[in-house]
């Protein structure tokens, strides 16, 4: 489940484009995001990663970008719904392979089915 954030997406584009646009007039990138945060009103912590995830999205730095982490996350939540479905497939493939072997032992009679119970024929008579 996705954590839902204090500040909304133009909120943290504006500090980030803040941070890109000012962070020559401080001595390090890392202060310029302290200062920044603070204004905002985020933890410094919070807005360097959003530095980076912009500087992937961009191209600027290596990494996945956002689309890349939502298709992967999609791809997994898929692949755990087919696997899944495998199983349950697996498993009545299983019981019914099963109960033809039961049928096909005796425990059912040629004229019933593999339940031991006659099916309705509309030209036979009881």
């Amino acid at each position: 489940m996705a954590r839902t954030s204090r500040h909304s997406q133009e909120v943290r584009e504006r500090a980030v484009r803040m941070v890109f646009e000012h962070g020559r007039e401080y001595d390090s990138e890392w202060e310029a995001i302290c200062s920044i945060a603070e204004k905002i009103g985020c933890s410094s912590e919070t807005l360097r990663k959003c530095v980076r995830q912009t500087e992937v999205d961009s191209g600027r730095r290596g990494g996945l970008t956002t689309e890349e982490q939502a298709r992967i996350k999609e791809l997994e939540r898929e692949n755990r719904e087919l696997r899944r479905a495998n199983e349950i497939f697996r498993k009545a493939s299983a019981y019914f392979a099963q109960a033809g072997i039961r049928a096909a032992i005796g425990h059912a009679t040629p004229e019933s089915d593999s339940t031991g119970r006659i099916p309705y024929h509309p030209d036979r008579r009881p």
